[in-house]
């Protein structure tokens, strides 16, 4: 899994997908299209809100190089899909009272927190209604299944009391039904139709990317750079969210070490020298480093399940979306 010379950028994985890309944008805003006029205005804002599109174009790359689903059904999906995890932002800000989504306010911000939630609602039962509009029930199955395990994902992690006794193996539990769900059916669906085989692959593919990109998202939390992501460095620490850098350094730490970790858990606003102390002992202790080879061990997973597919120009852009994951700067 190398990138060569240059690092792997979205654009490199989207090109020459972009036509169908701008039909899955159509599709979408004429999925959530209302004549209610709050809903109207919520809807623009949250179309104002979308992000990279990675997720549909996992459907499309899947559906090529699994040469599954038929082609406008697979831009349905993708819309579908989209859907699904727009209304799992508009969940998870309402959940933890964010103000700011990719440099933008959010909609329980703008509007309020009960909006939020009921829009998130409004959101999952469009994605269902388009679902049952394609009358086959096998993508239905998967994006319900999806959902499902999403919504007992977030139920997990609500019910983690102390975070500082979460432990690597919760946090594995967490992001494959948080995260790595919606990725896995991302490209299950695209492959709807192709040998049983191949099918079972890209789900398997799009489950280790998908554990890996929450890794490496997680990774940029102590990392990032606030004008590029959108949000300060060490957000997940300032809202007491432990993740695997913290999670794997918190047995090794000394006892002077564990104080200021234990000191920050218990300051309901932590200073940002807190914060700063925290991610520099988290680097010390090889947290860091330990995170970034746990994604690249779940990359190189996801490459080996690519020997299914017959060679194509979309087997190798997936191929390249794995470099793109682990280099990712936002």
């Amino acid at each position: 899994m190398t990138s060569g010379t240059s690092p792997v950028t979205l654009g490199d994985i989207q090109a020459g997908l972009e036509s169908r890309l701008d039909e899955v944008r159509d599709r979408l805003s004429q999925l959530i299209v209302a004549d209610f006029g709050l809903i109207v205005e919520v809807n623009a804002h949250l179309l104002r809100m979308q992000g990279k599109m990675f997720r549909p174009t996992l459907v499309l790359l899947s559906r090529d190089a699994s040469e599954g689903t038929d082609p406008a059904t697979a831009v349905r999906l993708a819309a579908v899909v989209e859907l699904i995890h727009l209304a799992t932002l508009v969940h998870d800000d309402a959940v933890d009272h964010s103000v700011l989504r990719r440099g933008m306010p959010t909609i329980n911000s703008l509007f309020s927190h009960q909006v939020s939630v009921i829009m998130g609602d409004y959101l999952y039962s469009r994605a269902v209604i388009e679902l049952v509009r394609l009358d086959d029930l096998v993508p239905l199955q998967v994006l319900a299944r999806v959902t499902n395990e999403m919504t007992v994902g977030e139920m997990r992690q609500l019910l983690a009391v102390d975070p500082l006794a979460f432990t690597e193996e919760d946090y594995n539990l967490l992001i494959r039904s948080k995260t790595a769900s919606l990725v896995s059916g991302a490209c299950e669906v695209g492959a709807l139709g192709a040998p049983a085989g191949r099918r079972e692959a890209m789900a398997r593919f799009g489950d280790r990317l998908g554990r890996a990109f929450q890794i490496v998202d997680d990774l940029l939390d102590f990392t990032s750079d606030a004008t590029i992501t959108g949000k300060p460095a060490g957000l997940d620490l300032r809202e007491h969210k432990i993740t695997l850098p913290l999670i794997h350094v918190l047995p090794r730490l000394s006892r002077g070490e564990r104080a200021v970790v234990d000191e920050l858990f218990a300051n309901p606003d932590p200073r940002g020298d807190q914060v700063s102390a925290v991610i520099g002992i988290v680097a010390d202790r090889g947290g860091l480093a330990y995170a970034r080879d746990r994604a690249q061990a779940l990359l190189e997973e996801a490459e080996a399940e690519l020997a299914v597919l017959p060679p194509s120009p979309a087997r190798e852009t997936l191929r390249a979306s794995l470099c793109y994951i682990l280099e990712r700067r936002s």
